[in-house]
């Protein structure tokens, strides 16, 4: 995320900030001036609004861009065909009229005042008649600030002719807010949250991609009203989860989650993890260590691809890794505590928390392997393991092998410094050893020596369940021995079909 230090550098009382964005905003994506020009002749008041002004002052604008008019859905929908490459109203019930141009993505949507009977999530569209009645219905005040393009359209050639206080539409103090990452509301948080529950795990969201701070009126108002979030559907609930987890800062979005309560309504096996002293007895809690992990686990993925897309399988399975321990946990006659099996239970429950969140069906599969792998590692001592322990290791975390990486060095948080190197250098050795496995005999794609058309020629048999059977052996030896001979393998086949009772025709 681009850092938002510099603006904060460069406001200065003359507020002159938001002056140079737009002006870069109107250089570098002329289509919002175009759109503007043919607004102002239709004699309709056009503003860039949302996030997409709160992107543009922290020089993160993309392209996909947000306005908001007095023109009506139809006149709109007139202003851009024939400008527009492609137009559509899917959304048009809400007012909102898209249209692309450029490479540039656009959403038109008529001023609204809306009104909600507060009991689901959709409103009775009203239309607004102005600018600032659009702002205030909005979910956060860094989000309630507006370019009037029209009047700011003069700003590419003299850029001091027009009054900032004419184009820059800021009545709740957005800016402030933005240069000071303060999260507020723009009416009071009850009246936001009840209009919109969502808006609540949209402030936790923020938190974690722009590290914003909440006011303690929105802290406390999530903590009062979280029981309203049962009003959201489930699918809109995994869509933020997933976004806050992709964020710069996730642990931030998580915490501000549990401290509220919300977490106990859309992910209640994370809070259900406090206090519940690990097996190292080197934690405050499981809840915390898992919190560390994360953000170990976060480094570590940008270590590796610093300007990579965010990975969400790895960063839910850093947080979900220890859900199956509150599960587990047993005192042992010594004082001491243990967690058995917590890896089994804790990907049966992680698949049973994702399935229920919606998420697609390869993310619940790979987090739930993530969670039940994770453990495995700490059987292999200072090199104990046979090499064909090795590729049952490698072959059992398949694809997310990267992953399996990084998430056993995240899960690496004794502040015992000997004992972290000990760790991290059995780790290496592991690597090595696979690195080595993988040169020099594939491992990722590992499959028997014979495949099912030998193996059904060598035995005489169709296709069904006996070749099934046949090739899991065949694997099997391949995991435990390495590659066969084709010799080695049809003798070995042979000995199986004979413990089987199979009696392959004799061969030529």
């Amino acid at each position: 995320m681009p850092d938002p230090q510099p603006l904060t550098a460069a406001v200065d009382a003359a507020r002159v900030v938001p002056q140079d964005a737009v002006a870069t905003l109107l250089r570098t994506t002329p289509v919002a001036a175009e759109l503007a020009a043919r607004f102002a002749e239709a004699g309709h008041r056009l503003y860039l609004v949302g996030g997409s002004v709160r992107d543009a002052l922290l020089g993160r604008l993309g392209t996909d861009l947000d306005f908001t008019t007095d023109a009506r859905p139809a006149e709109v929908m007139q202003l851009v065909r024939g400008w527009a490459e492609a137009v559509w109203d899917t959304g048009i019930e809400f007012g909102t009229i898209g249209a692309t141009r450029h490479g540039a993505m656009l959403e038109i949507t008529t001023f609204r005042a809306d009104r909600y009977d507060r009991v689901g999530r959709n409103p009775e569209v009203v239309y607004g008649d102005d600018i600032e009645g659009d702002l205030i219905r909005r979910d956060f005040t860094v989000n309630a600030m507006a370019v009037d393009l029209v009047a700011a359209g003069s700003l590419d050639g003299d850029r001091d002719a027009v009054d900032p206080v004419e184009w820059f539409v800021d009545p709740h103090g957005g800016l402030d807010a933005l240069v000071t990452r303060r999260l507020d509301t723009p009416a009071t948080p009850q009246e936001s949250f009840a209009d919109d529950p969502l808006r609540m795990l949209r402030a936790a969201r923020f938190v974690a991609q722009l590290e914003f701070t909440p006011a303690p009126r929105v802290v406390e108002a999530m903590t009062t009203m979280a029981v309203e979030i049962e009003r959201i559907t489930v699918e809109r609930v995994q869509a933020e989860l997933a976004k806050l987890m992709c964020g710069a800062t996730p642990r931030q979005g998580i915490e501000l989650l549990v401290d509220t309560g919300l977490a106990d309504r859309v992910l209640p096996e994370v809070p259900a993890m406090r206090l519940e002293i690990d097996e190292h007895h080197q934690h405050k809690d499981v809840y915390q260590h898992s919190l560390v992990v994360l953000d170990q686990a976060v480094e570590l993925e940008r270590a590796d691809a610093p300007d990579a897309k965010a990975d969400l399988v790895l960063r839910l399975a850093a947080l979900l890794h220890d859900i199956g321990k509150p599960d587990t946990r047993r005192f042992e006659s010594g004082g001491g505590v243990s967690f058995h099996h917590h890896e089994v239970v804790g990907a049966k429950m992680t698949r049973r928390r994702l399935r229920e969140l919606r998420f697609p069906k390869d993310v619940v599969e790979q987090v739930s392997q993530l969670v039940y792998l994770h453990l495995r590692f700490h059987g292999y001592g200072t090199g104990e393991w046979t090499d064909s322990a090795v590729r049952r290791y490698v072959t059992d975390a398949g694809p997310m092998l990267s992953r399996l990486h990084k998430l056993v060095r995240a899960d690496c948080t004794t502040r015992n410094r000997r004992k972290a190197n000990a760790l991290q250098r059995s780790y290496d050795d592991l690597e090595a050893r696979i690195a080595r496995l993988l040169a020099e005999e594939d491992l990722k794609r590992v499959r028997p020596d014979l495949d099912g058309n030998a193996i059904m020629e060598l035995l005489g048999v169709p296709p069904g369940p006996v070749v099934g059977r046949a090739w899991k052996h065949l694997k099997e030896l391949r995991l435990d021995r390495g590659p066969l001979s084709r010799a080695d393998a049809e003798a070995e086949l042979l000995r199986w079909a004979a413990d089987q009772d199979i009696h392959p025709p004799a061969r030529p």
